[in-house]
């Protein structure tokens, strides 16, 4: 068969592609768990299921039936059981509980029966029963409110703050199938300013460290902090770490130390500035703080303390790594350090085995034991194309070296000049990989807008995660001017190299990309078509609306009522008169991060300017939506806009896609 008699992936095919992720080893090194998730078009909604790779059979299979939903699984320290979350209840009332199966056993039996679901567990280390995460009973003071007045929203009041519990498995087992009580769970932290976001337990099984806030309030950000929780004496001290703090916390095998990742510095220093993170070990016994990397930007985390060392991961320009961190600094790398994706990474106690997902160039994500591949979802992309991803890189007008992913057609002319579409991503500490588009982006179809005749450039602009602390906070105080400068220089090299039609570009992105692709929109008539979604587009009624503000003023140093100027030079608002671009904005109407001001201030704005433009309010939706439909339709109308602006082709009404 030739290229002339196949297709790139569809729209439908690109949301159908199944993809896995919370891979888990059991400690024999034997048999791995992941989840698969997959697309139900007949009820629009995505499944989640466990499966089990068994090294001896040397084969995958699904742990629970078609019809029952299991995420998060956690092999038994005996590696013969596995536990994993699972949905009980009716309609919206369903709940995530902790079940356990025998590989070669009983069926799954339902451990939990808390109200509010469960949100994060882990076996105790002689596998006797489980430290959970779930939320506390409803505070006294939202109580008493609503007794005396009913229920409203009390701002920076209305929160529910979880607590760790203690479950005794044994116990459980020993009463009938479905009976549960609460004689078998023990609360061992108290919910009053007191939110726990993630917890390590020693291997001896006596101490439990956990990273909590004094709520779950995106402001109390600041005022999150480690504490070790001694079992046996029931007894809680805080640590007070001046730090920001982030990702996750793991013990050290002899339960004196802890890892985690900190900020560089204090963390009153970033509530005017760009946090940059490093990983700390702190000493339980003498109080000693150290900080054992110092050429990792901010996207490494720890992921367990082992024998070997710390089993670390983080991303090294377009690719994510993982290795074993000694304690004087050294690492010892378990992947290649080029053409790498690794999203998850699990390793047994002793360091000796380790399963994980990667993808690689133009590839979704498969499973991996000890460096073998058990999975085989690529062999979806069997009989259609698949468009090229390289990485090139250019200079920014300040000299600064840009880097980004370009995807060409199979057949590829580079004598033939073509439109060319830009696609800005989030973050803005995140990146663009040149792994399967489908892997991360539900948004921006770039294979049927290669299939269209387009070429795609994403560019990891200035502020981007992967390249360094310092190009991490290159956007300082620069926000949009300087990130239009990254995009627009890439699309100059590529019109200079002879293969773009500078006047058949278009730009698109979502969340921060959607920001920077506002201010192209109102800043610069160098594009064709612009697409918006969920971006801010004025940072001053934006900082009174995000969930976030602290991000803010992190990135532009301070408030809009100290600073004014600032918010103003960098907001696409600012530029509206000048505004002549066909612009389509796209927003989810539930988004807390950027809430739909940001997109009715914009499409008014483009109104008033006698310019093209389409809002598009997805209902239900905030950031992103869990309905396969939704997802569809946003990529649809994104294909219609710029094949409509750029290609000429006819556009029919967006709003019934």
């Amino acid at each position: 068969m030739n290229t002339n008699e196949k297709n790139y992936l569809s729209i439908e095919e690109i949301i159908s592609l199944p993809t896995l992720s919370g891979t888990n080893i059991s400690e024999d090194g034997n048999n791995v768990a992941f989840v698969k998730k997959t697309v139900n078009w007949k009820d629009n909604n995505y499944s989640n299921h466990v499966w089990i790779y068994e090294k001896d059979k040397g084969q995958c299979y699904p742990l629970t039936t078609s019809d029952t939903e299991s995420t998060d699984p956690l092999w038994s320290p005996d590696s013969r059981n596995i536990a994993y979350l699972s949905p009980v209840g009716d309609g919206d009332n369903k709940r995530n509980q902790i079940f356990v199966k025998a590989i070669d056993g009983y069926s799954g039996v339902q451990i939990t029966d808390e109200k509010e679901g469960v949100i994060n567990f882990k076996w105790e280390p002689t596998g006797k029963g489980f430290y959970y995460v779930a939320h506390s009973k409803e505070s006294e003071e939202i109580k008493k409110r609503k007794e005396l007045y009913g229920d409203f929203h009390h701002i920076g009041k209305d929160y529910q703050n979880n607590s760790l519990y203690y479950i005794e498995v044994e116990k459980v087992m020993q009463k009938d199938k479905g009976e549960h009580d609460s004689s078998v769970v023990h609360q061992l932290t108290d919910g009053k300013d007191f939110h726990i976001h993630d917890f390590d337990i020693s291997n001896d099984g006596k101490k439990i460290v956990l990273m909590a806030t004094p709520s779950p309030n995106m402001g109390d950000y600041f005022y999150q902090d480690l504490y070790i929780l001694d079992i046996k004496a029931e007894e809680l001290q805080k640590m007070n770490i001046d730090k920001l703090l982030g990702g996750s916390v793991c013990f050290s095998t002899d339960g004196s130390k802890i890892c985690y990742s900190a900020s560089i510095r204090e963390k009153d220093y970033y509530k005017t500035h760009i946090q940059d993170s490093t990983l700390e070990i702190y000493d339980i016994n003498n109080g000693e703080f150290i900080q054992p990397l110092t050429d990792f930007d901010s996207t490494v985390i720890p992921l367990r303390w082992t024998a070997k060392g710390i089993l670390i991961r983080w991303q090294n320009k377009t690719n994510y790594l993982i290795g074993l961190l000694s304690e004087n600094g050294t690492v010892e790398m378990l992947s290649e350090k080029v053409d790498s994706f690794i999203m998850e990474a699990s390793i047994t106690r002793d360091g000796n085995h380790l399963s994980y997902n990667k993808a690689i160039t133009t590839e979704t994500f498969e499973i991996y034991l000890d460096d073998k591949k058990i999975t085989n979802e690529n062999s979806f992309f069997k009989g259609k194309l698949k468009c090229n991803r390289e990485i090139i890189s250019w200079k920014s007008s300040d000299g600064l070296e840009i880097e980004g992913i370009l995807s060409t057609p199979v057949e590829f002319d580079e004598n033939k000049k073509y439109p060319l579409l830009v696609i800005i991503h989030g973050g803005p500490a995140w990146a663009s990989f040149p792994i399967f588009s489908g892997c991360f982006d539900e948004k921006y179809p770039i294979e049927p807008f290669i299939e269209k005749g387009f070429i795609v450039l994403e560019p990891n602009y200035r502020g981007s995660s992967g390249y360094g602390n310092e190009f991490l906070k290159a956007n300082y105080r620069k926000q949009g001017i300087a990130d239009y400068e990254d995009v627009i220089s890439g699309v100059d090299k590529l019109v200079d190299m002879g293969i773009v039609d500078k006047d058949r570009v278009g730009v698109m992105g979502w969340s921060n990309g959607g920001y920077i692709s506002a201010f192209c929109s109102t800043f610069s008539s160098r594009f064709k078509a612009i697409s918006v979604g969920g971006g801010i587009t004025n940072w001053s009624t934006h900082y009174v609306h995000t969930d976030i503000p602290y991000f803010v003023r992190m990135y532009l140093g301070d408030n809009p009522w100290n600073d004014p100027e600032i918010y103003t030079k960098t907001s696409p608002m600012t530029y509206i008169k000048s505004a002549c671009t066909p612009t389509l904005i796209q927003h989810g109407e539930k988004c807390a991060r950027v809430p739909t001001p940001n997109a009715y201030e914009l499409y008014q704005g483009l109104r008033d300017m006698k310019v093209d433009t389409e809002l598009i309010i997805l209902k239900g939706m905030a950031y992103s939506s869990d309905q396969p439909g939704i997802n569809v339709a946003i990529m649809k109308q994104n294909l219609m806009w710029f094949s409509h602006y750029i290609l000429g082709e006819s556009m029919i009404d967006l709003n019934v896609l």
